[in-house]
């Protein structure tokens, strides 16, 4: 096997990531193996995916290679020019001779340019820290579900390439050692200046059957309405090297912002691997209304930015709560923007440029209807001050591309509505689990919250088989009818199970005082009412047109004891 810091003529090491391997994918036959970026896009067809050490690093790693491929390819400029790359097999063909040209920037051990790095970057005392401030598997001081329990002593190049490349992306916030050259430094440290770019996203992107698949449904047609990019769009490597600090400007698109510069960074090694960093901050970026330059995320107005600033509309990454899986989220993917507008207001959510990217492909015919993507979201949420990565998100949506059809939202708002089916469902559920409770005089922490992760988990995997074959439906109305069936009855045994674990304490009952005087309420009351809220929340899909068995002031809303004021209600 030959040295991976193979000399030159001059005895300079080096660790050319074009032809050496560093990146980890999954071939179609379920193998794992390192290629570099040379045969990355090779043989791009027959990969699966990339494999990360974390999904965060997937993510980072994908949007290097979009990087790669956009400037290489310079374009898409237009569909047509898209269509040309889908239907060629050799479509990254030119990108051989754009990593020749730029080969020198790609060598992670260059001693004047060395990849994604600062040269001679140093601190005032030359200190050289572990390897645990890049590897994100390894919070400092919490060294819990490690690859590399207790510390990092080492990385292979390969390894240190891969987080070098994370680091940029997801590093964390906090205090950060100061370099020397860097104007921010007081005290030989530099303060918070938030997260790497991509931690300040809810990442999205669309997966095809093929890495191939992946990054072309990803490469974005310069002359989208919602792209915007400057003629000098570039990646870092076509940048001059970055010195110690920061720099203030503007992104100019896609390529710059995919290899955003947020951090200052240089690899310690030796002949067999890298052994400690040096890390600082560096192009410091606020996500303010970005959403027309970056593409990977959902964006969310923000009112109090909007105060504050006096301007209107600002818009935020739509960043993605941990608790909440992507199918329940399913609006921010595929609510097209008319949909979330009131009036003459602007849009109070977009979805990621890249589903509209998709949304323009099946609109103008060049995705059959029916095709299958899966949306992939990955993202980081932070804690402490967004000093450390508290959770890692990594969920994704199979769906047909039809949903995003901005001509015909059939599909799309009966799968949307078909969610919130799902969420005002679970919600009855957790509402008899207090009403249950109560009637027990047990009442505690958790009851409601309990009966609401069962009742999302009962109905995850059918609704994601129901939406992968929604396209094929003849009737998407019928189809929202059955799904609701379905939920009626998954949601009915989850709510006998609950009556029947109560046992006889909530049989029995107890008066219980309302904002409409005292009332008993027993297991038997608990039901009638879930049974009422569930069939209001699916629209009584049998056609039973339940009613209530009780007087005015035993209906849900008329006496009916509010929920305890220590539970949390989530929509």
């Amino acid at each position: 096997m030959t040295d991976p810091t193979q000399a030159s003529a001059s005895d300079t090491p080096s660790f050319d990531l074009t032809t050496r391997p560093w990146i980890e994918v999954l071939n179609s036959d379920g193998s794992q193996e390192e290629v570099s970026l040379r045969q990355v896009f090779a043989h791009a067809g027959h990969l699966r995916r990339i494999v990360g050490d974390l999904p965060t690093q997937e993510f980072a790693l994908l949007r290097l290679l979009l990087a790669v491929a956009h400037d290489a390819l310079d374009g898409p400029r237009d569909i047509d020019h898209w269509h040309d790359l889908w239907t060629d097999p050799k479509c990254f063909a030119p990108i051989e001779a754009y990593l020749d040209e730029h080969q020198a920037r790609f060598d992670l051990l260059h001693p004047t340019t060395p990849f994604f790095q600062t040269a001679q970057l140093r601190t005032a005392k030359d200190e050289v820290f572990s390897l645990n401030r890049i590897v994100a598997d390894v919070p400092n001081g919490e060294p819990f579900f490690s690859a590399h329990m207790p510390t990092v002593e080492r990385l292979t190049f390969a390894e240190a390439a891969r987080w070098t490349v994370h680091a940029h992306a997801f590093d964390t916030s906090g205090i950060k050692s100061g370099t020397v050259g860097d104007d921010r430094v007081k005290g030989g440290k530099v303060y918070p200046l938030g997260t790497g770019w991509a931690g300040s996203l809810g990442g999205v992107f669309t997966e095809g059957e093929t890495l191939r698949e992946t990054l072309l449904l990803n490469l974005m047609a310069f002359d989208t309405e919602t792209l915007e990019a400057s003629t000098d769009d570039r990646p870092a490597w076509r940048r001059e090297p970055c010195g110690p600090g920061g720099a203030e400007r503007t992104p100019t698109g896609p390529r710059d912002l995919y290899t955003w510069q947020t951090r200052r960074l240089r690899l310690h090694h030796d002949a067999h691997g890298v052994h400690g960093v040096v890390l600082g901050y560096g192009d410091s970026l606020t996500p303010r209304n970005m959403h027309r330059r970056e593409p990977m995320t959902a964006w969310r107005r923000s009112a109090p930015q909007e105060k504050k600033l006096r301007t209107s509309p600002v818009y935020l990454p739509r960043e993605h709560d941990p608790a909440r899986s992507a199918w329940r989220g399913i609006a921010s993917l595929v609510a097209d923007r008319s949909e979330t507008v009131q009036g003459t207001e602007a849009a109070r959510y977009l979805r990621p440029g890249i589903l509209e990217w998709i949304a323009r492909l099946v609109t103008e015919g060049e995705l059959p209807r029916g095709f299958l993507i899966r949306a992939r979201v990955i993202g980081a949420a932070y804690g402490t001050q967004q000093s450390v990565i508290d959770e890692i998100v990594d969920d994704y949506l199979a769906m047909p591309v039809v949903l995003l059809h901005r001509h015909d939202r059939t599909c799309a708002r009966q799968a949307i509505g078909a969610a919130e089916d799902a969420d005002l469902a679970v919600l009855a559920l957790g509402d008899l689990a207090t009403d249950l409770a109560r009637a027990a005089g047990t009442l505690g922490e958790g009851t409601r919250s309990t009966a609401r992760d069962l009742g999302f988990a009962a109905l995850e995997s059918p609704y994601r088989t129901w939406l992968a074959a929604l396209a094929d439906a003849d009737d998407p109305f019928e189809q929202r009818r059955l799904w609701q069936r379905d939920v009626h009855d998954a949601l009915t045994r989850l709510g006998n199970q609950l009556i029947t674990q109560a046992g006889d304490a909530a049989w029995q009952g107890r008066t219980i005082t309302g904002k409409k005087g005292t009332q008993w309420l027993n297991a038997g009351l608990a039901d009638r009412w879930f049974r009422t809220r569930l069939a209001k929340a699916l629209g009584d899909p049998y056609g039973l047109d339940e009613k209530p068995q009780t007087e005015e002031a035993e209906q849900p809303g008329h006496g009916r004891p509010e929920p305890a004021t220590d539970m949390k209600v989530h929509a």
